[in-house]
């Protein structure tokens, strides 16, 4: 049984910076892919970072040079390390999950591939 459980988050003025967690158990190995997703008030879940098995990695282009995803595979840990955040950022924060490997592909982050999901975790930067 797979299961996501997030930490982290909080709220931070424009320019700070979080770190979310997300601890996953039920994987084996590699082949996985893992990603952050986001919803603000009013507006559709969307993709902010994924990453492989394989390391391999894909970045919403909002975020590119801003955010990282990273992954502990001895831990079974995802982290999100978000940098110069700004009040477009704020959202409730998901992650999520997939037992499949890409075949050396970037991962998705399209929402319908994702079939676990973390409770979420809320991210506000005043400005």
């Amino acid at each position: 049984q797979v299961q996501l459980v997030q930490s982290g988050g909080g709220s931070v003025r424009a320019g700070g910076s979080l770190r979310l967690s997300c601890a996953a158990s039920g994987y084996v190995g590699s082949r996985y892919c893992m990603a952050w997703f986001r919803q603000a008030p009013g507006k559709e879940r969307e993709g902010v970072a994924a990453i492989a098995g394989d390391a391999i990695t894909k970045y919403a282009d909002s975020v590119k040079g801003r955010f990282a995803i990273s992954v502990d595979n001895a831990a079974n840990r995802m982290s999100l390390q978000m940098n110069g955040l700004t009040p477009d950022d704020t959202a409730m924060y998901y992650c999520a999950a997939r037992s499949t490997a890409v075949g050396g592909s970037r991962p998705p982050l399209q929402i319908y591939f994702y079939h676990n999901w973390g409770q979420g975790t809320q991210v506000t930067v005043s400005s």
